[in-house]
């Protein structure tokens, strides 16, 4: 077999946390201990030779990448120190970046160097449409004691939408809208490549529901109810960390939910329900909660990542730390916000509050690239694996 490395992709693996991987000597330990692996799929072996020979085009394309959940087992046993997780985790940054749509913001969210860029993107575009708004001004402690934020953007008498809903919409369902189609775009891509490198050449393909009931939905409940990091010895306690992040964007999910029905629809008939909740009020309790969740489920991981780097001297990594740095920084201005507004003070609030909205914006525009994009590729990957064991790519009767 004539092989090409790639010498820039064994660059990148080297930086973004696989380093040790020169020092894999083949002796297939990771793949003893891997529950993934297989006598047709040595897993992570196979890898790690395709790792150390540039090999970015089989690794992309291969779905054992993006069902490995790094749990640590094959670090921990490799007599070597070569710290296979690493490199897989390294792999899937790659990816999210070489899978990424539009090219530039992708490549531009893969490393410390784009990140004055990333927090500028969503702060000048906010702070524009602030500016546009005629909102800018801090109002006096009984206006902010009466609408909060509800204000934020300034008010208008248009009765069938908030001004401030306006506003907000604008540019966080274009971050949502650019999400949407960046990972579409990756998915189709990714999906492409696997059936190709699988060699999947079924005579005759799944509807529609099939799929979704068949092959995405099994996946989805495997991941909310974490399965597979039970399978893990090593780095069982991230489980703990990842189970309350869940339940915290699940909330959040319902409540963001509900704040767009109260605003831009039930509110036209009920105008009350455009001021400040009630901090009683069960829709603000289960949105403290989530945030409490969400800030605590990320001091989990922050304190795991801090111990494995300190314990078994794992270069520290961008794409690591970013998602994590990220999502605390929802949590915390979000809280934060809420107490300036209990506390009266209008000024620090609207300063924390526009901080929040940069926080989320970043969150959404950019999960694409990040390690935030696991949980599509993931999902794609575990749906991909049922796909190819069905009978509608493999025979029963071949078997």
């Amino acid at each position: 077999m004539n092989v090409q490395p790639d010498l820039d992709f064994i660059k990148y693996l080297k930086t973004a946390g696989g380093d040790t991987m020169k020092k894999c000597y083949q002796c297939a330990t990771c793949s003893v201990v891997c529950p993934l692996s297989t006598e047709e799929n040595p897993f992570p072996r196979q890898e790690m030779i395709w790792s150390g020979w540039g090999m970015k085009d089989k690794l992309v394309a291969d779905p054992n990448v993006f069902l490995c959940h790094q749990c640590g087992d094959c670090t921990a046993y490799c007599p070597r120190g070569a710290k296979p997780g690493d490199v897989l985790g390294a792999i899937r940054a790659y990816a999210y970046t070489a899978l990424g749509w539009p090219t530039g913001l992708a490549k531009l969210a893969s490393s410390a160097k784009g990140l004055p860029m990333l927090i500028a993107i969503p702060t000048v575009i906010i702070f524009v449409l602030w500016a546009i708004s005629g909102g800018m001004s801090i109002p006096d402690s009984a206006e902010f004691a009466s609408h909060g934020y509800q204000r934020f953007f300034g008010h208008w008498d248009f009765h069938w939408l908030g001004k401030n809903v306006a506003f907000i919409d604008a540019f966080m369902l274009g971050a949502f809208g650019l999400a949407v189609v960046a990972s579409y775009k990756g998915v189709t891509t990714m999906w492409k490549s696997m059936v190709e490198r699988e060699g999947v050449n079924s005579n005759f393909k799944p509807s529609f529901v099939q799929l979704v009931r068949d092959f995405v939905w099994p996946s989805v409940l495997e991941i909310v109810k974490h399965s597979r990091f039970k399978e893990c010895v090593t780095n069982r306690n991230r489980e703990i960390g990842h189970k309350p992040l869940m339940y915290a964007f699940g909330g959040l999910f319902i409540v963001t939910a509900w704040s767009a029905l109260a605003n831009d629809v039930l509110g036209l008939w009920i105008p009350s329900l455009h001021g400040p909740m009630s901090v009683w009020n069960p829709v603000k309790v289960l949105a403290n909660v989530s945030a409490v969740a969400m800030i605590v489920g990320c001091g989990i991981l922050w304190m795991n990542r801090s111990q494995a780097e300190a314990e078994d001297n794992i270069t520290p990594t961008f794409y690591d730390w970013f998602l994590i740095w990220e999502i605390m920084a929802v949590g915390v201005t979000g809280l934060l916000a809420e107490v300036a507004r209990w506390a009266g003070l209008a000024a620090p609030g609207y300063i924390i509050y526009f901080i929040h909205l940069v926080s989320v914006m970043m969150l959404f525009m950019y999960m694409p690239y990040t390690k935030f994009a696991h949980l599509i590729y993931r999902t794609t990957a575990m749906t991909f694996e049922r796909y190819r064991d069905s009978s509608f790519v493999k025979n029963p009767l071949d078997e």
